[in-house]
């Protein structure tokens, strides 16, 4: 992965995780696929490998990203799906071109198209984007409670009660400011 990039924030949810490349969006935000080879190197982590990415092909990419985000967040919400981004999820959906292959362990990969193997990844992400925000998978859509992330995930947890997208970032981050104010405020009234 390149050098002095910010870590991606992966989860096992590839639509999801895939809206993560953009986060803390409502505070300083992390853009973590900045460049085409970043593109390559999260599709890579995320088992899309491709050789290559184009400036245009990773500006296609960040529209089906934020057009992802868009969607996930309205339906996590329960309100109406943005007509603009669920336009750019079914175009990049129907775009791609990639079959999904079963490894003698049992695994499913996705096998990427020669011609055009950054829209086929980015049509796997679409196809996992409708899936997730259809309801077709157990489990629920929410946005992190972080109020400087607001980022969509997909909770899984037994109960459908998690609060953050990521427990090691936002979770941790949280957490970490209540403390240091409790200990502010009990600082204060100890004087």
């Amino acid at each position: 992965m390149s050098a002095g990039s910010p870590d991606f924030r992966l989860g096992s949810v590839l639509a999801t995780s895939f809206t993560g490349t953009l986060s803390e969006r409502h505070g300083n935000a992390v853009e973590r696929i900045p460049t085409p080879r970043r593109l390559v190197d999260w599709l890579a982590v995320s088992g899309l490998a491709v050789d290559s990415c184009t400036p245009a092909q990773l500006d296609l990419a960040r529209e089906l990203r934020e057009s992802i985000h868009a969607a996930a967040t309205a339906a996590a919400v329960q309100d109406a799906l943005p007509s603009p981004a669920v336009q750019v999820i079914n175009d990049r959906s129907a775009q791609g071109r990639a079959a999904a292959v079963l490894t003698p362990e049992g695994e499913r990969l996705w096998r990427l198209g020669p011609a055009s193997r950054v829209e086929d990844a980015l049509g796997v992400i679409a196809a996992d984007a409708i899936g997730v925000i259809a309801g077709e998978r157990d489990g629920r859509l929410a946005l992190c409670a972080s109020p400087t992330c607001r980022a969509a995930f997909f909770d899984t947890s037994r109960s459908r009660t998690r609060r953050w997208c990521d427990m090691n970032t936002c979770g941790n981050r949280e957490k970490k400011a209540r403390f240091q104010a409790n200990q502010r405020r009990n600082a204060g009234s100890a004087r």
